[in-house]
């Protein structure tokens, strides 16, 4: 692991088309803010482990599935051959009409699993309507990129119905009845309580990252939403844990659901830990100048508590002469997702953001994640982490934490 002068912890409308919305604060969170929790320096230090990973050995090919031939052709041209485990376990099952609960970590293809059923019930079924809940405008964005693919050609249409864009689009997509609604529960709700979002005719629904978006506290929204749908519907269930608060949920309003448990490892288990200890704000900017000139450093993303924190922090990067960018709830969805591209396209190597990035965020690149703040709890510093270390390659978490 590169040298870091770290400080060792004590102990150890069109065809799928786009439209707006908006949530209501930062990151799309309608719940009160949590307070931080205190999480001692030590469970930010751990070293990488490489895990022995089971060969899986699929079932299907994408060929295989009963799907209509329009739907095949377009698995082919963008490349689907060989489905990943839990695309070739829940597939069959949805495609069956069974209630489907998915547990799989980020990054595993659970947007294809639930997005190929969903299309081809709606394909062959005009009457048929499906509504996509995501915890933050990036997933809900990501996943309307893949169901345009993979409905391309189907005469299916849908709304995005995020936070941060113009209503005007919004309204002109729901006014022109699509069969697919993907957006996130607060800007949902808001659309039913206005009277321009009917769901009493859908009969299919997806919740991704279930898990997520109880912690961001939307359960009250999505208990609204889901009592608005007919009884008589398929539901898909997407999570990368399950636990109690979660599953309750999911059996309340699921019939004889199936359930498929893919979650191998903690998504930090291939992410090296360390902390780096400062004793004043000028000495944690150097600290944090000196790391991002560090050769290693390739491109990461800055984690910062709130939206003035995170934009003065971006602007103070940039003014040091760094290409850095800034995601957060403040921003309007098209900086957001220009700032995004860019990050994509590694025209930015540094990105400085809230929470809202800390899922839906979809770069395999990254090689570091630094917290500049400590996060407001354990579970938040590992979906911050998990966005270094994919695609079988070692990450690297840098958190700040003030010393003595």
């Amino acid at each position: 692991m590169p040298s870091y002068n770290k400080f060792k912890a004590r102990s150890s409308s069109t065809s799928f088309g786009r439209s707006g919305g908006g949530q209501r604060s930062g990151g799309g969170s309608r719940g009160p803010k949590r307070r931080g929790q205190y999480i001692h320096p030590s469970r930010f230090v751990q070293a990488a482990r490489l895990i022995d990973v089971e060969v899986y050995t699929p079932k299907h090919q994408f060929a295989d599935f009963d799907v209509n031939d329009v739907i095949k052709n377009n698995l082919a041209t963008n490349g689907y051959i060989i489905p990943t485990p839990i695309q070739d376990q829940a597939i069959p099952f949805a495609l069956e009409g069974r209630d489907v609960i998915g547990i799989a970590s980020t990054g595993t293809g659970k947007t294809a699993a639930f997005a190929i059923p969903m299309i081809n019930r709606l394909a062959g079924n005009r009457n048929a309507n499906a509504i996509i809940i995501a915890p933050t405008r990036e997933l809900a964005q990501q996943i309307e990129d893949e169901c345009r693919k993979l409905g391309k050609g189907t005469g299916l249409s849908a709304a995005l119905l995020i936070g941060g864009t113009p209503m005007g689009p919004q309204l002109r997509d729901l006014k022109s009845k699509p069969q697919v609604i993907i957006g996130t529960p607060g800007r949902i709700k808001d659309h039913i309580e206005r009277g321009t979002l009917q769901l009493s005719n859908f009969n299919t629904v997806v919740l991704d990252e279930v898990d997520r978006m109880l912690d961001m506290g939307f359960i009250n929204d999505i208990r609204f939403i889901l009592d608005m749908l007919k009884d008589e519907r398929q539901s898909l269930f997407f999570s990368a844990t399950l636990d109690g608060k979660v599953n309750e949920l999911i059996q309340t309003f699921s019939n004889d659901p199936i359930t498929i448990s893919l979650k191998a490892s903690e998504t930090s288990e291939n992410v090296e830990q360390d902390i780096i200890a400062y004793s004043s704000p000028r000495e944690k900017m150097d600290r944090l100048h000196d790391l991002l000139l560090s050769e290693a450093v390739k491109k990461v993303i800055v984690f910062d508590e709130t939206q003035r924190s995170v934009e003065r922090l971006s602007n103070e990067l940039i003014a040091r002469g760094f290409i850095a960018d800034a995601i957060h709830g403040g921003k309007s969805q098209g900086q957001r997702q220009r700032a995004l591209n860019r990050f994509k396209k590694n025209e930015i190597t540094i990105l400085v953001a809230t929470d809202v990035a800390a899922r839906g965020i979809d770069v395999a690149d990254i090689t570091h994640v630094i917290n500049y703040e400590v996060p407001q709890s354990y579970d938040d510093y590992i979906h911050r982490i998990g966005r270094a270390g994919r695609a079988g390659k070692t990450g690297f978490a840098l958190t700040f934490v003030a010393g003595n």
